[in-house]
């Protein structure tokens, strides 16, 4: 016979306090003492309590549902990402809401207090990371006891993650590059508010660090997560840069970005990968439906996203405390035709790349 999840009741039996002292806490009401507080906090997380954001008066029997937190509603990458969060979501009897905060700290902490409101049981979220961003709601649902799982990692907060190793994936795309003869390389960056941003310049460092190449802050362009990001900051940067100085390849943040760029460079008379080798990240769908096939980074999304919605229905189904995993899936450079060979470095001016296995739950 399975066990009743913990009630309000529980806690208060457990911290040796009433039911309104327990509900001051969750409240985060200043009348509670400090060693009163400790002490239901302490029973909350013995006990695994939830409590809910609703009370229904019909009497009707509770939906299961899980948030789903994406940033940027028009980028392909995260229709594959609802997609298989969709797909375990519904095999395991549960109802899949989805906001966009469109890379918005504020719109993001919204998204989060209304799918809270709106009783969902559990939360997937790719988090704004910019500068603004203070995360309390995050830590206010680590307090509450409310399953949820990243999609990107979020230092300082003990959470699941299901993530790639951006590092190692951008460090493996370069040096491909450089394998081909390239040094004069430079990277499109994203926006401000992604982990992934930072991830993945740093994997284009890692790569020149073990060449002969230099990559400087100059290397690194601004950029974003669109297409018109990447077509505006091409046509920025390529045409104030001298034919002698112009890089022979570019690695973008995404697919978008490096879209965008093609376009720039088609208007400037540059053509892809004649004059100019490029790498997107991500491999979403319509790539194969551009006139030349776009080398890229192919992040699997839609498993990414499955294990992911996995992890959060056994956090939100234990009946104890489930700790925090950390799941990081493997990275695959996709070589097509936007890349092409210069004359070749010597072996022992490149280190070689090599991704870690794919870590997987059982």
């Amino acid at each position: 016979m399975k066990s009743k999840r913990a009630t309000i009741n529980d806690v208060a039996r457990q911290a040796g306090v009433s039911k309104a002292t327990v509900s001051a806490v969750l409240n985060d009401m200043a009348s509670v003492k400090g060693s009163t507080r400790e002490r239901v906090l302490a029973a909350i997380e013995v006990l695994n309590y939830r409590p809910a954001q609703t009370v229904r008066r019909d009497g009707a029997r509770k939906l299961k549902s899980i948030g789903l937190l994406i940033k940027e509603i028009d980028n392909p990458y995260y229709a594959e990402v609802v997609l298989g969060a969709r797909a375990f979501a519904t095999e395991n009897g549960y109802t899949l809401l989805v906001a966009s905060s469109e890379g918005d700290y504020d719109a993001e902490r919204r998204a989060v207090e209304l799918l809270q409101a709106m009783d969902v049981d559990g939360l997937i979220a790719t988090p704004v990371l910019d500068t603004h961003a203070d995360l309390s709601h995050f830590f206010e649902l680590k307090r509450r006891n409310f399953p949820f799982v990243f999609l990107e990692e979020v230092r300082g907060v003990p959470a699941s993650v299901v993530d790639v190793d951006n590092v190692e994936a951008s460090r493996r795309a370069v040096e491909y590059l450089i394998g081909q003869g390239h040094t004069r390389i430079v990277h499109f960056a994203g926006p401000s508010y992604s982990m992934h941003t930072q991830e993945r310049v740093n994997g284009v460092r890692r790569a020149c660090s073990g060449s002969r190449l230099i990559f400087t802050d100059h290397d690194v362009i601004e950029a974003g997560a669109h297409l018109d990001d990447g077509y505006r900051a091409g046509l920025a940067f390529f045409q104030g840069c001298p034919p002698e100085e112009r890089p022979t390849a570019v690695t973008c943040y995404n697919d978008l970005v490096a879209i965008g760029l093609w376009r720039a460079l088609s208007q400037l008379g540059l053509r892809v990968p004649e004059d100019v080798s490029l790498i997107g990240y991500d491999d979403v769908p319509l790539l194969q439906y551009l006139p030349v096939a776009l080398t890229t980074v192919r992040v699997p999304k839609f498993r990414m996203a499955q294990i992911a919605t996995q992890m959060l229905i056994r956090h939100i189904e234990s009946k104890t405390v489930v700790p925090p995993q950390k799941v990081f899936l493997d990275a695959e450079l996709v070589v097509r035709g936007s890349t092409r060979t210069l004359a070749r470095l010597p072996d022992e001016a490149i280190l070689p790349a090599v991704l870690p296995p794919a870590n997987e739950p059982a």
